[in-house]
């Protein structure tokens, strides 16, 4: 009997489309290819300097060179739990947390802890490419319940219902999006989770973008609307990446009812004992500081996004809704795929993506990576002048057509 070498598991994961894109385009960037990508998930700022030195002088506290619980540093579950009452309109209690390596290993701890074979989860697309891939790798069937441009982006219960099965165990529920940086109202969200309490659905909301929001101070939180029946299959995902600019230092969290929680630390505990003391104390600084202390990065959001999206709108050919959170524009170029290149139809957003990244040296992520043909998702965290140089050579290359 002659056995694979690699695991079918991983034989049948997709690589991180976005991490393969942006890889490629640092590639370029290094070779010095004069590019501009719009590729990244992450902010472009540098990490805050009260952060930095926080982590200096946790990184010469001998008390930070030895393990930590695998649920995390005390002083940081306790702030996680605040903060979650603060944004998130659950109350709870720091053994109800997890401290986990970056918000990714979050989703994939949960995961494994919910889901048995052939439990299907609920995830409105366009999505977040891991979504589907972890929960395949837990056993669970992805159901993927598409949305558009005409409806915002967002599901309904109403939508949602067409699509569950006496196999349905989760919603996974994001707001603001990654891609499309739609946000869901006060009156969206109370009705997904009356649908989510009435159907016995569990409910995991990915809130890591909640505080970069444009005309609000924070997305509204599904938590707030829950039951106390839901409040029991409710779990919250986030971390301090994205707002805090600490993407490379890795620290997410799990917040879950008690027995939830145990699961999840006890398959931390066997899967990598704790996430690194250093970057924990960082993260300890980085909830305990006033949130004016990284303003300068939403603004800076907001800015570009004005522009960004004032851009794209004057491309004839391209439609783009104004996102309401997150750092992403997510066009539609089903208008351009119909014309040619070279004497051969585009045809798809993935080849439109080819062709941008050979002839315009522009780096965007073709919708197909959120299963959503057609749209493109582009990053604005990047500078005012590199949005206006890259949407500039989209537009010159899509007017040659």
């Amino acid at each position: 009997m002659v056995l694979g070498r690699i695991a079918a598991r991983i034989e049948q994961l997709n690589e991180s489309a976005t991490l393969a894109i942006d890889a490629t385009a640092k590639s370029m960037l290094a070779r010095g290819v004069d590019l501009v990508s719009f590729a990244a998930g992450e902010p472009d700022f540098e990490t805050p300097e009260f952060i930095v030195e926080a982590a200096v002088e946790a990184a010469r506290d001998p008390r930070n060179h030895h393990y930590t619980p695998a649920a995390g540093l005390s002083e940081l579950r306790e702030l996680i739990a605040q903060r979650s009452a603060h944004f998130s309109g659950v109350s709870v209690e720091s053994a109800q947390v997890v401290v986990t390596n970056g918000g990714k290993h979050a989703v994939y701890s949960v995961m494994m802890t919910l889901l048995d074979e052939g439990d299907e989860v609920l995830i409105p697309a366009p999505y977040w490419v891991t979504y589907p891939e972890v929960v395949r790798l837990a056993g669970g069937t992805p159901i993927a319940v598409p949305t558009d441009l005409t409806t915002g982006f967002k599901v309904t219960p109403e939508l949602l219902e067409r699509y569950c099965t006496p196999r349905t165990k989760m919603l996974i529920h994001v707001s603001p999006s990654n891609p499309t940086g739609a946000v869901y109202s006060d009156e969206e969200s109370a009705a997904l989770a009356e649908f989510a309490d009435a159907r016995g659905l569990f409910v995991v909301s990915d809130e890591i973008y909640q505080q970069l929001t444009y005309g609000m101070p924070s997305a509204p939180a599904i938590g707030s609307f829950a039951s106390d029946e839901l409040a029991q299959r409710l779990v919250l995902v986030n971390g301090v990446a994205k707002s805090f600019a600490m993407t490379g230092w890795r620290v997410g969290w799990v917040v879950a009812p008690i027995d939830i929680a145990k699961g999840v630390i006890k398959l931390q505990s066997q899967l990598c004992s704790n996430v690194a003391n250093v970057s924990q104390r960082a993260s300890i600084a980085a909830l305990r500081a006033d949130a004016g202390a990284t303003q300068y990065m939403r603004d800076a959001f907001a800015r570009r996004r004005e522009t960004m999206i004032t851009s794209l709108s004057a491309i004839d050919g391209v439609d783009v809704m104004w996102p309401q959170g997150a750092f992403y524009a997510f066009p539609s170029v089903a208008d351009i795929l119909t014309k040619e290149f070279a004497g051969t139809p585009i045809g798809s957003s993935y080849r439109l993506a080819e062709l941008l990244l050979e002839h315009a040296k522009v780096a965007v992520i073709p919708g197909e990576a959120f299963d959503a043909p057609g749209y493109l998702r582009l990053s604005y965290a990047l500078s005012d002048e590199g949005i206006v140089d890259g949407v500039g050579r989209i537009s010159e290359f899509i007017a040659k057509l």
